[in-house]
């Protein structure tokens, strides 16, 4: 797609944060001198993008399917798969109820996604038909190696007896510890899983909503960004594609 970066890959870092760095190589595609995409808008925090429809947050099963036509409607504009789009926008949903003092946006939990796996693409992989992303993404071990943290997997070094490095996992690149913590099961399977865009969606929206407060601020915003990932550069680029993803267009 005319505009649109390709070659994403899952890179780790030095950081200490929660989670993996995780970087994007970007390559910008051949544009056609026809096509004339809206500029994206500067500032922070990126706008919230197109409103959420009500749904019944409260139905069994993969409730955040109820978004479909919403996320159908824009999936193409955005070159974001539907599932993806229904389970950032069912997380914003929730959070506007639980935490109605967050203001988070779909948008942001979007260009989060986006820069950490490519909404679940990353090397090959894509979205099942019950969100769960496979083949699963898991970022390198973090052995402390040049370039790279050094973090254990606690419980993966206790049951084994000799050290196990953590990995980042999923399409928002989760620490095994910080999933453990704060995974929580949103289709409603009854299992918390990292692999899941639903499950990882509104555990990324809870996660940012208690690191940063009022994300409807620019101090806000920018706390739960640089808590979630302790790079600017990073927090620059997830900025750009919400504010891409805010009026309509792919970043």
């Amino acid at each position: 797609m005319c505009g649109a970066r390709t070659g994403g890959r899952v890179v780790a870092a030095a950081r200490v944060g929660v989670f993996a760095l995780v970087a994007a190589v970007l390559v910008l595609s051949g544009c056609g001198v026809g096509e004339h995409l809206p500029p994206i808008p500067d500032g922070i925090p990126p706008g919230p993008g197109a409103a959420v429809p009500a749904i019944d947050l409260d139905a069994p099963g993969r409730t955040a399917g109820q978004l479909h036509g919403w996320a159908a409607d824009r999936s193409d504009a955005l070159n974001i798969p539907v599932m993806a789009l229904e389970a950032y926008g069912y997380a914003a949903a929730v959070l506007a109820r639980s935490r109605p003092d967050c203001g988070i946006g779909w948008t942001t939990l979007a260009g989060i996604a986006n820069v950490e796996s490519r909404h679940g693409s990353h090397g090959g992989a894509h979205i099942e038909s019950d969100g769960r992303v496979t083949p699963p993404i898991r970022g390198i071990p973090l052995d402390g190696s040049p370039g790279v943290a050094k973090i254990l997997d606690e419980e993966a070094t206790a049951r084994t007896g000799s050290s196990v490095y953590a990995r980042a996992m999923g399409p928002f690149q989760f620490l095994p510890e910080t999933w453990r913590r704060w995974g929580v099961d949103a289709n409603g399977d009854g299992v918390a899983d990292p692999d899941s865009i639903d499950d990882a969606a509104l555990t990324a929206a809870r996660y940012l909503c208690v690191s940063g407060g009022n994300l409807s601020t620019a101090a806000g915003w920018q706390k739960a960004l640089l808590t979630y990932n302790q790079s600017t550069a990073y927090m620059a680029e997830v900025r750009r594609d919400a504010a891409a993803y805010s009026i309509g267009r792919h970043p």
